[in-house]
Protein backbone atom coordinates (compact mmCIF):
# COMPACT_ATOMS: atom_id res chain seq x y z
CA UNK A 1 0.00 0.00 0.00
CA UNK A 2 0.89 3.77 -0.50
CA UNK A 3 1.16 6.13 2.59
CA UNK A 4 -2.15 8.58 2.24
CA UNK A 5 -3.76 11.33 3.68
CA UNK A 6 -7.48 10.98 3.06
CA UNK A 7 -10.37 13.69 3.68
CA UNK A 8 -13.86 13.28 4.03
CA UNK A 9 -16.64 15.18 3.59
CA UNK A 10 -13.85 17.82 5.38
CA UNK A 11 -15.52 21.48 5.47
CA UNK A 12 -14.06 24.68 7.41
CA UNK A 13 -15.91 28.21 7.76
CA UNK A 14 -15.48 31.62 9.21
CA UNK A 15 -17.51 33.93 11.10
CA UNK A 16 -16.99 37.62 9.47
CA UNK A 17 -19.55 40.05 9.87
CA UNK A 18 -21.87 37.89 11.68
CA UNK A 19 -21.81 35.85 8.32
CA UNK A 20 -20.56 32.53 7.66
CA UNK A 21 -17.98 32.21 4.83
CA UNK A 22 -17.39 28.61 3.53
CA UNK A 23 -13.97 28.16 2.44
CA UNK A 24 -14.13 24.43 2.03
CA UNK A 25 -17.55 22.66 1.89
CA UNK A 26 -17.66 18.14 2.01
CA UNK A 27 -13.81 18.02 0.68
CA UNK A 28 -13.19 14.98 -0.70
CA UNK A 29 -9.20 14.42 -1.13
CA UNK A 30 -6.95 11.87 -1.22
CA UNK A 31 -3.14 12.66 -0.88
CA UNK A 32 -0.29 10.20 -1.82
CA UNK A 33 2.15 10.68 0.67
CA UNK A 34 4.92 9.27 -1.36
CA UNK A 35 5.19 11.79 -4.43
CA UNK A 36 5.12 15.22 -5.42
CA UNK A 37 1.74 16.82 -4.83
CA UNK A 38 1.13 20.20 -6.08
CA UNK A 39 -2.61 21.76 -5.32
CA UNK A 40 -2.85 24.42 -7.70
CA UNK A 41 -6.01 27.29 -6.90
CA UNK A 42 -6.72 30.50 -7.74
CA UNK A 43 -6.49 33.01 -4.73
CA UNK A 44 -9.24 32.35 -2.06
CA UNK A 45 -9.95 28.92 -3.44
CA UNK A 46 -8.95 27.38 -0.09
CA UNK A 47 -5.39 25.96 -0.87
CA UNK A 48 -3.67 27.30 2.42
CA UNK A 49 -6.66 26.58 4.59
CA UNK A 50 -6.47 23.12 3.23
CA UNK A 51 -2.87 22.88 4.01
CA UNK A 52 -3.04 24.01 7.93
CA UNK A 53 -5.95 21.16 8.52
CA UNK A 54 -3.77 18.82 7.03
CA UNK A 55 -0.46 20.34 9.01
CA UNK A 56 -3.01 20.02 12.12
CA UNK A 57 -2.66 23.65 12.50
CA UNK A 58 -6.58 24.37 12.11
CA UNK A 59 -9.21 21.94 13.10
CA UNK A 60 -12.11 21.14 10.39
CA UNK A 61 -15.63 22.57 11.35
CA UNK A 62 -16.60 18.83 9.85
CA UNK A 63 -15.24 16.20 8.53
CA UNK A 64 -12.76 14.06 8.88
CA UNK A 65 -8.77 13.74 7.96
CA UNK A 66 -6.74 10.59 8.78
CA UNK A 67 -3.42 9.51 7.83
CA UNK A 68 -2.82 5.78 6.62
CA UNK A 69 0.41 3.76 6.60
CA UNK A 70 1.97 1.12 4.41
CA UNK A 71 0.14 -1.64 6.04
CA UNK A 72 -3.33 0.47 5.96
CA UNK A 73 -3.38 1.52 9.59
CA UNK A 74 -3.97 5.14 10.90
CA UNK A 75 -0.75 7.19 11.79
CA UNK A 76 0.47 10.24 12.32
CA UNK A 77 3.77 11.40 10.63
CA UNK A 78 6.02 13.79 10.83
CA UNK A 79 5.44 16.95 9.23
CA UNK A 80 7.47 19.75 8.29
CA UNK A 81 6.34 23.06 7.13
CA UNK A 82 7.86 25.74 4.94
CA UNK A 83 5.39 28.87 4.97
CA UNK A 84 4.94 32.15 2.29
CA UNK A 85 7.14 33.98 4.28
CA UNK A 86 10.89 32.17 5.50
CA UNK A 87 9.55 33.40 9.38
CA UNK A 88 13.66 33.22 10.17
CA UNK A 89 13.79 34.55 14.07
CA UNK A 90 15.84 37.57 13.47
CA UNK A 91 18.12 37.54 16.47
CA UNK A 92 19.44 33.75 15.38
CA UNK A 93 22.18 32.80 12.80
CA UNK A 94 21.37 30.63 10.06
CA UNK A 95 22.52 27.24 12.09
CA UNK A 96 20.88 28.39 15.01
CA UNK A 97 17.66 29.47 13.31
CA UNK A 98 17.80 25.83 11.80
CA UNK A 99 17.96 23.61 14.80
CA UNK A 100 15.88 26.20 16.58
CA UNK A 101 13.18 23.46 17.31
CA UNK A 102 15.49 20.88 18.88
CA UNK A 103 16.06 20.93 22.85
CA UNK A 104 19.56 19.30 22.00
CA UNK A 105 21.05 20.86 18.96
CA UNK A 106 22.27 18.93 16.06
CA UNK A 107 24.88 20.95 14.78
CA UNK A 108 26.35 18.01 12.87
CA UNK A 109 22.70 17.86 11.08
CA UNK A 110 22.60 21.88 10.75
CA UNK A 111 26.21 21.60 9.09
CA UNK A 112 24.84 19.10 6.62
CA UNK A 113 21.84 21.14 5.59
CA UNK A 114 23.85 24.04 5.54
CA UNK A 115 25.74 22.57 2.83
CA UNK A 116 23.37 20.41 0.96
CA UNK A 117 21.40 24.14 0.76
CA UNK A 118 23.71 25.84 -1.13
CA UNK A 119 24.41 28.29 2.38
CA UNK A 120 28.05 27.49 3.38
CA UNK A 121 29.94 30.21 4.60
CA UNK A 122 26.63 32.05 5.75
CA UNK A 123 26.00 29.89 9.26
CA UNK A 124 26.68 32.35 11.52
CA UNK A 125 25.21 35.41 8.96
CA UNK A 126 21.74 36.77 10.73
CA UNK A 127 18.32 36.87 8.81
CA UNK A 128 18.37 40.18 7.47
CA UNK A 129 22.28 40.14 5.62
CA UNK A 130 20.64 36.93 3.86
CA UNK A 131 19.34 37.17 0.26
CA UNK A 132 15.74 35.98 -0.32
CA UNK A 133 16.87 33.26 -1.86
CA UNK A 134 19.10 31.90 0.77
CA UNK A 135 15.94 32.95 3.42
CA UNK A 136 14.28 30.01 1.71
CA UNK A 137 16.81 27.88 1.97
CA UNK A 138 17.67 28.22 5.33
CA UNK A 139 13.39 27.67 6.07
CA UNK A 140 13.43 24.95 4.36
CA UNK A 141 16.70 23.54 6.14
CA UNK A 142 14.98 24.40 9.36
CA UNK A 143 12.05 21.55 8.53
CA UNK A 144 14.11 18.98 7.19
CA UNK A 145 15.86 19.35 10.46
CA UNK A 146 13.06 17.83 11.97
CA UNK A 147 13.39 15.05 9.93
CA UNK A 148 9.67 15.23 8.29
CA UNK A 149 7.91 12.39 6.52
CA UNK A 150 5.86 15.25 4.88
CA UNK A 151 6.66 18.51 3.74
CA UNK A 152 3.80 20.91 3.30
CA UNK A 153 5.19 24.45 1.20
CA UNK A 154 2.55 27.34 1.01
CA UNK A 155 3.42 29.16 -1.94
CA UNK A 156 7.38 29.08 -0.76
CA UNK A 157 8.83 30.67 -3.37
CA UNK A 158 6.09 33.39 -4.39
CA UNK A 159 8.03 36.27 -3.69
CA UNK A 160 11.58 35.03 -4.89
CA UNK A 161 12.92 36.34 -8.75
CA UNK A 162 12.66 34.18 -11.74
CA UNK A 163 15.86 32.41 -11.70
CA UNK A 164 16.17 32.24 -8.07
CA UNK A 165 12.68 30.37 -7.69
CA UNK A 166 13.60 28.20 -10.79
CA UNK A 167 16.79 27.17 -8.48
CA UNK A 168 14.77 26.79 -5.53
CA UNK A 169 12.29 24.56 -7.75
CA UNK A 170 15.03 21.84 -8.62
CA UNK A 171 15.87 22.05 -4.73
CA UNK A 172 12.70 20.53 -3.74
CA UNK A 173 12.72 17.72 -6.28
CA UNK A 174 16.47 16.72 -5.60
CA UNK A 175 14.93 16.71 -1.87
CA UNK A 176 11.73 14.15 -2.59
CA UNK A 177 14.19 12.08 -4.68
CA UNK A 178 17.17 12.07 -2.48
CA UNK A 179 15.51 11.71 1.09
CA UNK A 180 12.43 9.81 -0.21
CA UNK A 181 9.79 12.64 1.35
CA UNK A 182 6.61 13.53 0.27
CA UNK A 183 5.51 16.98 -0.70
CA UNK A 184 2.76 18.84 -0.69
CA UNK A 185 3.41 21.84 -2.47
CA UNK A 186 0.46 24.66 -2.74
CA UNK A 187 0.85 27.49 -5.92
CA UNK A 188 -1.02 29.58 -7.62
CA UNK A 189 1.51 29.38 -10.67
CA UNK A 190 0.66 26.77 -13.31
CA UNK A 191 4.48 26.85 -14.55
CA UNK A 192 5.20 26.30 -11.07
CA UNK A 193 3.04 22.97 -10.76
CA UNK A 194 3.88 21.49 -14.25
CA UNK A 195 7.91 21.38 -13.49
CA UNK A 196 7.24 20.00 -10.26
CA UNK A 197 3.78 18.18 -9.02
CA UNK A 198 3.37 14.35 -9.88
CA UNK A 199 0.01 15.00 -9.31
CA UNK A 200 -1.79 18.07 -9.47
CA UNK A 201 -5.24 19.13 -7.42
CA UNK A 202 -6.94 21.56 -9.04
CA UNK A 203 -9.19 23.76 -6.73
CA UNK A 204 -12.12 26.18 -7.48
CA UNK A 205 -14.22 27.36 -4.44
CA UNK A 206 -16.88 25.68 -3.25
CA UNK A 207 -16.39 22.38 -5.72
CA UNK A 208 -14.73 19.20 -5.41
CA UNK A 209 -10.89 19.40 -7.00
CA UNK A 210 -9.78 17.81 -10.01
CA UNK A 211 -7.49 15.63 -10.51
CA UNK A 212 -4.47 15.27 -13.28
CA UNK A 213 -1.36 12.83 -13.08
CA UNK A 214 1.80 14.39 -14.55
CA UNK A 215 4.12 11.36 -15.85
CA UNK A 216 6.82 13.22 -16.87
CA UNK A 217 10.68 12.74 -16.16
CA UNK A 218 12.38 15.50 -14.30
CA UNK A 219 13.80 17.88 -15.79
CA UNK A 220 11.17 19.20 -17.34
CA UNK A 221 10.39 21.53 -20.26
CA UNK A 222 7.12 23.58 -19.87
CA UNK A 223 7.94 24.70 -23.57
CA UNK A 224 7.05 21.12 -24.92
CA UNK A 225 4.14 21.02 -26.70
CA UNK A 226 2.53 18.38 -24.48
CA UNK A 227 3.29 20.91 -21.72
CA UNK A 228 2.01 24.25 -23.49
CA UNK A 229 -1.28 22.34 -24.03
CA UNK A 230 -1.36 21.20 -20.33
CA UNK A 231 -0.75 24.48 -19.47
CA UNK A 232 -3.59 25.72 -21.57
CA UNK A 233 -6.24 23.66 -20.38
CA UNK A 234 -5.14 23.81 -16.71
CA UNK A 235 -5.93 27.48 -17.17
CA UNK A 236 -9.29 27.46 -19.00
CA UNK A 237 -10.62 25.29 -15.77
CA UNK A 238 -9.20 27.52 -13.31
CA UNK A 239 -11.30 30.36 -15.52
CA UNK A 240 -14.51 28.55 -15.41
Amino acid sequence: MIKKCVLKKVSRFYQLDKQQHNVLDQLEITIDLNEITVILGKSGCGKTTLLRLIAGLEKPDSGQITFIDDNGKNYQPKIGIVFQEPRLMPWLDTAHNIVVHQKAPDWALADELIERMGLTGFAHVYPDALSGGMKSRAAIARALAYRPEVLLMDEPFAALDYFTRIAMEDEIIRIHQEEQIGVIFVTHDVTEALLIGQKLIMMQKGEQPNYLILNQDYPRDVDATEMIALKKKILADLKK
